[in-house]
């Protein structure tokens, strides 16, 4: 007798498997399907007209993107693949084949409908006692665009382009006059030599009404944005924290700096969850004394340092040149002494624990660390994707 089971793979079932016995109940696919079966997604029906054939339900193309986001698959064709082979996509797909196309189409579609989940999403955790507001951190990280940093426009490569095509075209054109030729190669060499001349003062123009140095072709909405250890051609993603570690406000942004998003991420954190948080933690790159004095009318209690403040905060000798002169301004000089007491460095401390392992969740095991789309609209439509994928899968381990 031996010693092995039996393999047949061929083996047909007499009856069709249950996902549940398979998969068990506790599967993160029946916790995700009942909670959008719960959400109010009118605003994902209202996007489209009465006209045209029938379409896939809102609720099927978004519980398989939530899920997939939560897999860290971020690609249509390869959501596409699962929904074949993938028991969990399967099911919360209804057995339907959706094509990549209709699954990009709805990611490029329901920006504003997403945003509304996100919402929806943050008031059910709230309801349950979570995503506490007594103290929000706020970060930011640098996400690469769907862009080729070598295919970029500036001023000077632009006419050195120009001054190129228009060399080729007198060649061609003594070439074709010697040759007595009318058609062939060279003419459509030179048909195509014309249009791209045709377009360089479009492409001069729209470099120009920019205001940048350089513009990239493929994403004109990316920018180079410094980051450590040089720059990266994309997006800065910002993601506003609760002390128990949901992503209570989320947005895409061009800014090269974190000065002016502090605010704008309080603003946000209370339109999410209608509150305002009482505490506020953010490094130094976040820093103003204009952002110090509008928490301060907000009575929202700030601890965002300077930089030689972090610096000392941080175990390192000041930063060269500051701190030689006194501080004069009242709002800095308490917020150093806040932050230099036993209990502003513990709390400034809780920081880098509340924060920074969301952003590595999110571009480590979530796909964040390049977009699939272009523009800021549609990579805008990515993050929050990402973010409320997160927002779910912390909620169902919390509720197990």
């Amino acid at each position: 007798m031996s010693r092995f089971r039996g393999y047949n793979p061929e083996q047909a079932y007499l009856l069709p498997p249950s996902v549940r016995d398979e998969l068990g109940d506790d599967h993160l696919c029946f916790f995700l399907r009942r909670l959008v079966s719960r959400l109010d997604l009118s605003s994902f029906e209202a996007a489209y007209s009465e006209e045209g054939g029938e379409l896939y339900a809102p609720e099927l193309m978004l519980s398989v993107w939530l899920y997939a986001y939560a897999l860290g698959i971020t690609s249509a064709r390869r959501v596409e693949q699962r929904l074949v082979e993938d028991l969990a996509f399967r099911y919360l797909a209804g057995g339907e084949r959706v094509d990549n196309w209709a699954l990009s189409a709805f990611r490029r579609r329901h920006g504003r409908g997403l945003n509304d989940v996100f919402t929806q999403v943050l008031e059910t955790a709230r309801e349950l006692g979570l995503v506490k507001l007594g103290r929000v951190a706020i970060d930011s990280t640098r996400i690469k665009a769907n862009a080729c940093r070598d295919r970029i426009d500036t001023e000077q490569k632009l006419r050195n382009e120009r001054a190129k095509l228009r060399r080729q075209v007198r060649r061609w054109q003594r070439a074709c006059d010697r040759e007595d030729a009318e058609t062939g190669g060279l003419q459509l060499a030179i048909a195509n030599a014309e249009q791209r001349l045709a377009e360089m003062p479009r492409r001069l123009e729209r470099l120009r009404k920019s205001g940048l140095r350089k513009l990239s072709r493929t994403d004109e909405e990316a920018r180079f944005l410094r980051e450590r250890g040089g720059f990266v051609l994309g997006y800065t993603g910002e993601i506003a924290v609760s002390d128990d570690h949901f992503i209570v406000a989320q947005r895409v942004t061009q800014n090269g700096t974190d000065n002016a998003s502090l605010v704008p991420m309080v603003e946000a954190v209370e339109r999410q969850c209608r509150a305002r948080p009482q505490q506020v933690l953010a490094d130094s790159g976040f820093f103003s004394l204009q952002n110090l004095q509008q928490l301060e009318q907000r009575g929202v209690d700030g601890y965002v340092p300077d930089t030689n403040l972090a610096s000392e905060l941080n175990g390192r000798r000041r930063a060269r040149g500051l701190g030689a002169n006194p501080v004069r301004h009242p709002l800095l000089r308490r917020l150093r002494r806040k932050l230099r007491s036993p209990a502003g460095r513990q709390l400034y401390a809780r920081r880098k624990a509340v924060v920074e392992p969301v952003l590595g969740v999110l571009k480590q095991q979530r796909g964040m660390r390049q977009f699939r789309t272009r523009g800021k609209l549609r990579v805008g439509v990515e993050f929050t994707l990402a973010t409320l994928a997160y927002n779910l899968t912390r909620l169902f381990q919390l509720a197990k």
